[in-house]
């Protein structure tokens, strides 16, 4: 993975409090302008789900928003469906919801109730796992809806912040653990 190296290296901005005061804030949107970046990326996540032994997966669910822009290309890359898990009032229909805390507040994720199907795989993607309220609410709405979730792939692991632990045994995947 050296281009994928290189480009995290060079590619990755950090803003000191953002959103909120005493909130590090990493930005990819340096590593996504490169032409390079999301290819990348993209090959980088293929490479840990095939290393991972996961290649019998239905869809991915990218979270909003990053989680879309990460997402989408992986789920076409690997020839499977893709599912948005969006934020509270965005979707139509008949919806799953699922309340999280966050580093600086709480927030509601969605799923559209028949958007996986019971018994399929699934992969969760987004861009940093801090402290996996996000995440997790993304797993419970998959599991709610009767998927199962093979994994939680993200370009960022903020180690510190525990995420990984509230995930409740669900593999990470993650490009670059900080």
């Amino acid at each position: 993975m050296g281009e994928l190296d290189d480009l995290l290296d060079t590619r990755l901005r950090e803003i000191p409090d953002w959103p909120v005061p005493g909130v590090l804030f990493r930005d990819i949107t340096p590593l996504l302008a490169d032409p390079r970046g999301l290819p990348a990326v993209v090959a980088g996540m293929r490479a840990g789900l095939l290393a991972a032994g996961l290649v019998d997966v239905d869809l991915v669910a990218g979270i909003e928003a990053r989680g879309f822009v990460l997402g989408a290309p992986l789920a076409a890359d690997l020839g499977v469906g893709f599912v948005p898990v969006r934020k509270q009032g965005k979707l139509p229909g008949d919806v799953l919801v699922e309340a999280y805390d966050l580093e600086y507040g709480t927030a509601t994720l969605e799923l559209q109730a028949d958007a996986v199907a019971s018994g399929q795989h699934v992969v969760i993607v987004d861009d940093v796992l801090a402290t996996g309220g996000t995440a997790r609410a993304a797993v419970e709405l998959v599991r709610g809806a009767g998927g199962h979730v093979d994994a939680v792939v993200c370009l960022l692991e903020i180690e510190a912040l525990g995420g990984r632990g509230r995930l409740g045994g669900v593999p990470v995947l993650a490009l670059r653990s900080l």
